[in-house]
């Protein structure tokens, strides 16, 4: 097997020079740097990582742990974040919760064992035993998508997205106004999505039936079950718009409603958040919001990398988002 010594042998150079080549750091002449390479190139050398983490106390590998790997959301953020830290020489390590809880811990543990450089959570929760565990772990590490206390953190403005989406459907003359959303141990999607839509609600004087609230998993099954139990608690009743606080989740909602003989939006009108590309293309196409994800996850890798340089001081990050008004409504 090839080593810095051969290398160092072939090119005519010292292993200080090769070193400096490979590391890009340090002076080195361009006829010494044309034949490193040349070598390099012509051997097929591959540098050892774990001699090169010994040297720089670094493994060069970025942790990523996602609620659920398969989402658009995470597809976007990922890219953005891999964009970033690619540039600079790094790579990631995804991890998949499932949604679970507990796993976000677990992942944490497994990622510091595993000597990475930081860590990004996409966050689903916030409690006291993940907070310990990442003050625990004790690396450079960024919540996305939830506010933890202490954490550096990047957050959409979902209380304000929901404010503006609900007053987007009392102008367009909705009165009778149902809400499919998601548990509230989801801080984000789950209780200022709901706070925003229902102090919306009664800023503008109308009430929501109780039975016009219900709540999914954030999966098209739920969405369109959830709508169903809507329909279904309110014969003669039904409301004329529902705010749904994913797209998937509306895309569920959508095709119950279609298979009612319901029409979208004249007979009730439909909205998500999350700009997915289905929500462009179902039929109609969905009024949504959507959150930068891709520029999330780029904000994201930069802030991780300025902690690597212990540049970071700011803790709290608003993310902008906008409201595309489509056909739904």
């Amino acid at each position: 097997m090839t080593t810095i010594n051969d290398i160092a042998k072939m090119a005519n150079v010292s292993r200080t020079t090769v070193s400096r080549v490979l590391n890009n750091n340090g002076y080195v002449s361009e006829s010494a740097r044309e034949r490193v390479m040349k070598v390099v190139e012509a051997t097929g050398y591959i540098p050892s990582v774990s001699a090169k983490s010994l040297r720089t106390k670094r493994s060069g590998v970025i942790g990523v742990i996602l609620p659920k790997i398969s989402t658009e959301t995470a597809s976007r953020v990922v890219g953005g974040i891999n964009e970033v830290v690619a540039k600079e020489g790094f790579q990631i390590l995804l991890t998949d919760t499932e949604l679970n809880h507990e796993k976000e811990i677990e992942y944490i543990r497994l990622l510091h064992s595993r000597h990475v450089d930081g860590i990004i959570l996409l966050a689903t929760n916030v409690n006291d035993r993940l907070l310990n565990t990442i003050e625990d772990a004790n690396l450079p590490f960024i919540s996305l998508g939830q506010e933890l206390p202490g954490v550096t953190s990047i957050v959409y403005d979902d209380y304000h997205a929901s404010r503006d989406m609900t007053h987007m459907i009392i102008k367009k003359g909705h009165k009778k106004i149902a809400y499919i959303g998601v548990g509230e141990d989801d801080p984000a999607v789950g209780v200022l999505r709901k706070q925003g839509f229902i102090e919306t609600i009664q800023e503008a004087g109308l009430e929501v039936e109780e039975s016009w609230i219900r709540y999914g998993d954030f999966s098209i099954e739920s969405g369109y079950e959830s709508m169903k139990q809507i329909v279904e608690a309110s014969p003669g009743n039904l409301p004329t718009a529902v705010f749904v606080v994913t797209d998937r989740m509306a895309v569920g909602a959508m095709e119950y409603l279609k298979e009612q003989g319901l029409r979208i939006p004249q007979d009730i009108a439909i909205t998500g958040i999350g700009a997915s590309v289905m929500s462009k293309y179902v039929s109609p196409s969905l009024t949504t919001i959507d959150y930068f994800n891709k520029e999330a996850g780029t904000m994201a890798a930069e802030l991780l990398l300025e902690q690597l340089q212990d540049k970071n001081t700011k803790k709290k990050f608003l993310q902008n988002y906008r409201l595309i008004e489509r056909d739904s409504v």
